[in-house]
């Protein structure tokens, strides 16, 4: 993973920066590849399919592709919206052996597992599937999400590949562009599961912000052993959300060069006042047992109130994924007061 791409998001996958990488490798069980991606029976897959993704490029292929792999984040927004993978890639188990949060609600069980950790990705595996399409998130200019750039020529010889941009646009907006990937892979989009998940995800959004919460000042951090990291809004879209809401942000003053953050040292970490603090719950980021180890951090009113929260900082782009993040905000946000 090059620096520029790393500096450029962050810690997503790697850890909080070059000395991070410590989210430990599982190994990929063996499983019979699923039968494909569940269409609508109503949805024959008989018939040429067309599709252009976000970076412009026009896919054609003489059917509707059914052999689908798919990076975590992207295998677990076509789960909910009907489409079902055969193998994945990326973040999908944590060190006990459980499902990462990232994944969703995909079965484990029932499909093939390419890597789990940054630049692990076994292409011979790959192509032993017989793939028909590889669907990744792009949170890099046109670079697809967790694809080694060592194999990405023959990865892309093998199947063609179809990204989605993560970024620059609001959640609204991408969970339906998910939705017209997964239409053209044969899902229904008027399905009852999805009709009611995205009225539950409109409910959560209109309930998110109450004349209490409103009141409170929120920050959403990272930490790791050195530095902290305050969450620019403009580049994680997931707060770019909430503060569109209602919600009163922290907006960081000093964003890093490439975006995401801004990088603070421990014993700067009281420089944004806040009532509540949201910290990045994934693995690779510190948790806040270890964060309490820091005297500075430990002595913030918002952690001496006990007011901090998990948060979902790579929550699936589905209207299930975001229904129940937003209810978890919700309740959190109840429980906090003005300090």
């Amino acid at each position: 993973m090059s620096l520029s791409v790393l500096s450029r998001r962050g810690f997503l996958a790697a850890g909080l920066g070059a000395t991070l990488l410590t989210l430990a490798a599982c190994g990929g069980d063996e499983h019979k590849p699923a039968a494909g991606s569940a269409a609508s029976p109503s949805a024959p897959a008989a018939g040429p399919w067309s599709f252009t993704d976000d970076r412009g490029k026009k896919l054609d292929l003489p059917k509707r592709p059914e052999r689908i792999v798919a990076q975590v984040g992207a295998a677990a927004v076509l789960w909910d919206f009907g489409v079902r993978p055969i193998a994945v890639f990326g973040p999908h188990k944590l060190k006990d052996g459980s499902k990462d949060p990232q994944i969703g609600a995909v079965d484990l069980a029932g499909v093939e597992t390419l890597g789990n950790v940054w630049d692990e990705f076994n292409v011979e595996k790959y192509i032993s599937l017989q793939p028909e399409l590889l669907v990744s998130g792009m949170y890099n200019g046109d670079t697809l999400w967790y694809v080694p750039e060592k194999s990405t020529a023959t990865i892309e010889q093998a199947a063609p590949t179809l990204g989605v941009k993560l970024y620059g646009r609001s959640i609204p907006d991408l969970i339906a562009r998910y939705g017209e990937v997964a239409a053209s892979l044969g899902a229904d989009l008027n399905a009852p599961a999805v009709t009611e998940a995205k009225a539950k995800f409109e409910a959560a959004s209109k309930a998110l912000v109450t004349p209490e919460a409103k009141q409170l000042k929120v920050v959403f951090m990272a930490g790791g052993p050195e530095s902290l990291w305050i969450a620019n809004f403009k580049d994680h879209i997931d707060v770019g959300y909430v503060k569109e809401l209602g919600l009163d942000v922290v907006v960081p003053d000093k964003v890093d060069e490439a975006g995401y953050w801004e990088t603070l040292s421990w014993e700067n970490a009281d420089k944004y006042k806040a009532d509540v603090i949201f910290v990045d719950a994934r693995a690779q980021s510190m948790q806040v047992p270890e964060m309490m180890k820091k005297p500075t951090f430990a002595q913030l009113p918002a952690v001496k109130a006990g007011q901090v929260y998990p948060w979902r900082a790579e929550q699936r782009y589905s209207y299930q994924g975001y229904a129940e993040m937003l209810e978890e905000l919700s309740a959190n946000l109840a429980k906090a007061k003005k300090l």
